[in-house]
């Protein structure tokens, strides 16, 4: 009789990818794949080797590992992420590889070389809660490894993780702390240095939310970004960040504007999906991320004998309004956008000061002092309009002399053919 039983084990699992991911791509994909692999080569996986762990496989942009004990788990993970913002000390912040990592410890179902089972899953779920840079851990983890690790613990509550039934207590680790005396995890955040954004606006589609009470119906939620991420990546505008990464705050109560500072965009798109009967109603709204500010917002009405259509019909529409309001929005802020050269600030204030005399001689000193404005910084938008503002009076007063001589001319010559 074959014996069909499954082998299983208890083990710690520790869960690490890469935040902002596609962005890095997106800006420079094979420098991004050649710092990645040195980290995991040269940091992550000595680290877990040296820590008596076994790497499972990577994960494309991260790796899975296993342990026998999970204060081994948590300590390999604290000298993973301190190694890493040495590493990054000297690079500039666009290209800063940050790993976030996720530990739980549970059964595991073990299957040849890989292993599978809800205590991976966890792992790979709490790791989609960490913070760039940090480390998330069980409730689970956090019991066994108390006192036993020195590390301060931040209770991050009762979270929802993604396809895990009941909520989960979560602990985030104070990496740079060795007392309860340093500075809390959430000042950090506050203070950490935005990642730099692209140079084309860039924008994140979170996963949209099932309002219909039916988990079955989260197969069209996750279907619909996938189209709005896909219709908008044609757009070569536009910086879009891709599903893996934006979905990773799937199930979870997030700030906008911490999204915009985990994935490095200026732009998020946010919606739900309801389901009553045999219709269906999709909402969505783009959000300025820097200002909070809504650009736009709308919903779509339809029936569920054509999932497919209706998709295709809700992400055209939207991806056309987005566009306009996008490019909008960049104007404006365009128009908005300060130098961050001083002396071309300088210029223009006293390019200002010069202007508002409302003096030939004031409106000359300004232009010149506007022109060297410009010269300092090219982009600065607002020395642009000023100057142009100021330079209007003078083709304007140009005009009526010229007028006035095409008029006389006219007239000699009417006396002349007389």
């Amino acid at each position: 009789m074959t014996d069909n039983r499954v082998e299983r084990r208890l083990a710690a699992m520790l869960a690490a990818d890469v935040a902002g991911y596609s962005r890095l791509t997106g800006l420079d994909e094979e420098g991004t794949h050649v710092r990645l692999r040195e980290r995991l080569r040269g940091l992550a996986d000595p680290k877990i080797s040296e820590h008596r762990g076994k790497v499972v496989k990577h994960t494309g942009d991260g790796v899975l590992a296993e342990f026998g004990s999970v204060v081994d788990a948590v300590r390999c993970a604290i000298e993973v992420q301190r190694g890493m913002a040495e590493q990054n000390a000297t690079m500039p912040q666009v290209k800063r590889i940050e790993f976030r990592i996720g530990i739980h410890v549970g059964d595991i179902i073990v299957d040849g070389n890989d292993i599978f089972g809800d205590g991976v899953n966890i792992a790979a779920r709490l790791e989609g809660i960490a913070e760039p840079g940090g480390v998330c851990i069980s409730d689970d983890a956090q019991r066994q490894i108390r006192g036993r690790v020195d590390i301060v613990f931040d209770d991050m509550g009762s979270q929802s993780l993604k396809n895990i039934t009941e909520p989960m207590r979560a602990w985030r680790l104070r990496i740079d702390a060795k007392s309860s005396a340093s500075p809390s995890p959430k000042a950090s955040i506050e203070t950490a240095q935005p990642l730099t954004l692209p140079d084309k606006p860039s924008i994140a589609v979170l996963p949209f939310q099932n309002m219909s009470g039916d988990p079955e119906q989260e197969y069209f939620a996750d279907g619909m970004v996938e189209e709005i991420i896909t219709a908008l990546s044609r757009n070569h505008q536009l910086f879009v960040i891709a599903r893996n990464s934006s979905f990773t705050f799937k199930g979870r109560a997030v700030d906008v504007k911490q999204v915009a500072r985990d994935l490095g965009v200026r732009y998020v798109l946010e919606g739900s999906v309801r389901k009553s009967g045999n219709r269906i109603r999709i909402t969505g709204q783009l959000i300025d991320a820097a200002s909070g500010a809504h650009l736009w917002a709308d919903r779509y009405d339809g029936t569920l004998e054509d999932v497919f259509e209706l998709q295709d019909q809700v992400a055209a529409s939207v991806v056309g309004a987005i566009t306009p309001s996008v490019s909008q929005a960049e104007m404006e802020r365009a128009k908005r956008k300060p130098t961050s050269s001083l002396d071309a600030y300088d210029y223009y204030l006293r390019a200002q000061a010069a202007h508002w005399q409302y003096t030939r001689d004031g409106t000359d000193q300004a232009v010149g002092l506007f022109e060297r404005s410009i010269a300092l910084d090219p982009q600065f938008a607002l020395a642009y309009a000023a100057l142009a503002a100021a330079i209007m009076p003078r083709f304007e007063a140009a005009r009526q002399p010229m007028a006035l001589l095409k008029s006389i001319i006219s007239l000699q010559s009417i006396r002349v053919s007389t």
